[in-house]
């Protein structure tokens, strides 16, 4: 056996536009009824119900032994108009918070995952004058309205993502292709974040802030090549580092800032770095790029890979290692807890899944017998839902979910992972039988 530490949290993680369905005006309900946006034109529609009822998934978490779950909080809900709150959308937060706590599962609440209320979004978003302090009201409100307090909070899910694909790549909204303002909205997000984590911390002095960081496991295509080595790191900087360096250091480096003077309210502002998972890619240097700073980024060609996305491209190789690497990076550099707020695959028929659950928890226990302090992992996701531009293509649910009838089916990965959470460990036969070969 494998045994993790006492106390680790086992779970799953969501966001709410793609569980909660009937979601009110945010930027992604506008975003799907634009043509092109989404595959097959496809839209969130009533995803996965939970809105209505998500008790009943709270109780398949409990019969699969979770002990905790990752959930966000939709903005738009709680704040459908400019200043104007609906207690209606925070009493239903509290119900399901308090549902997840009858079940002996702790709540780890995420305050943006990607959607935010269409009046934010129209007038500019991160990039108005006004975000800041807008942000920091509806952080405000939920901190002095949902109750008692809650130990565990995300600020903001995967600030680097969500401006890379809307600004530079341009897959999310608003769909530019626009690196100064990538850089720019990514800046906001940052001090955002910090702004969240004082505002809650003034209300609850003990409670648990981080935010859910994508990381991606970086190599050089080439590892004798001094040039591809140099544009990994490169790479490795902006996609991995930068963030959480500014909310550590507290300096907004290159491009962010110039990095000369630490800005106070940045600088050590989080309790735990949330560590979102799923992929290593491939660097090198190619002279024909010059409009992509001569970066050839790919997914390895010779690797395991998953089911495919809408583009028909497979959604990542499976990496376990990159997980360990990643693990011992962030623990060495940072020295902060760390949590796997995100780890998983799209699998629909469930012939992956298993092992690939297995082969990253052993490296996380590998890392955590080397003494990086790892808290908990929250594997992606609990039920099918509406994966963002790649509509419902993507199944990622340890449960199968037919957004037509609503009908539940577990996938066998589901019972290996209550055993998993169960013991809190990995059982000696399943870790030799999945041990890929």
């Amino acid at each position: 056996m494998k045994h993790f530490p006492p106390h680790f949290l086992w779970g799953t993680a969501t966001s709410s536009h793609q569980v909660e369905g009937g979601n009110p005006p945010n930027q992604w309900t506008w975003w799907e009824q634009q043509p092109g946006r989404i595959w097959q034109g496809q839209k969130a529609g009533l995803a996965c119900d939970w809105w209505r009822h998500a008790e009943r998934d709270f109780d398949l978490m409990a019969e699969l032994h979770q002990n905790a779950h990752r959930m966000s909080l939709e903005w738009s809900r709680i704040e459908p108009e400019e200043g104007h709150f609906s207690e209606e959308a925070i009493e239903r937060y509290r119900e399901m918070i308090q549902g997840l706590r009858d079940r002996g599962i702790e709540p780890v609440i995420t305050l943006h995952h990607f959607t935010e209320p269409l009046w934010f979004w129209q007038r500019g978003s991160w990039l108005h004058p006004d975000a800041l302090n807008a942000f920091s009201r509806y952080v405000e409100h939920i901190a002095t309205t949902l109750g008692e307090p809650i130990t565990y909070w995300c600020t903001i899910n995967e600030p680097m993502i969500y401006a890379y694909l809307g600004y530079a790549e341009g897959r999310f909204p608003p769909g530019e292709q626009n690196l100064r303002r990538t850089f720019l909205v990514l800046k906001q997000l940052i001090r955002a974040h910090a702004r969240a984590y004082h505002i809650l911390h003034r209300h609850f002095p003990h409670a648990r802030v981080g935010l859910a960081k994508s990381l991606f496991y970086f190599e050089p295509a080439r590892s004798t090549s001094l040039l591809d080595r140099l544009v990994t790191q490169g790479v490795w900087y902006l996609f991995n580092t930068l963030t959480l360096d500014a909310v550590t250091s507290g300096r907004m480096l290159p491009p962010l800032g110039t990095g000369l003077t630490p800005d106070l309210t940045l600088y050590n502002s989080v309790d735990f770095i949330g560590i979102n998972y799923y992929s290593r890619r491939m660097v090198e240097f190619d002279l024909t790029r010059p409009q992509e700073f001569f970066i050839h980024e790919y997914m390895n060609p010779r690797g395991e890979t998953t089911d495919h996305t809408a583009a028909g491209e497979p959604y990542s190789e499976i990496y376990p290692e990159g997980l360990y690497a990643l693990l011992r990076w962030a623990w060495k550099r940072y020295r902060k807890p760390l949590i796997i707020t995100e780890n998983g695959l799209p699998d629909e028929d469930d012939d992956q899944r298993p092992s690939f659950i297995v082969r990253h928890l052993e490296q996380v226990h590998r890392a955590i017998q080397e003494g990086v302090d790892v808290r908990g992992y929250f594997y992606w996701t609990l039920v099918d839902n509406f994966e963002w531009a790649d509509g419902w293509n993507l199944r990622f649910g340890l449960i199968a979910l037919d957004p037509d009838t609503q009908e539940r089916t577990p996938r066998p990965s589901a019972h290996l992972y209550a055993q998993i959470c169960r013991a809190n460990a990995l059982p000696d036969e399943h870790s030799q039988e999945n041990r890929p070969t």
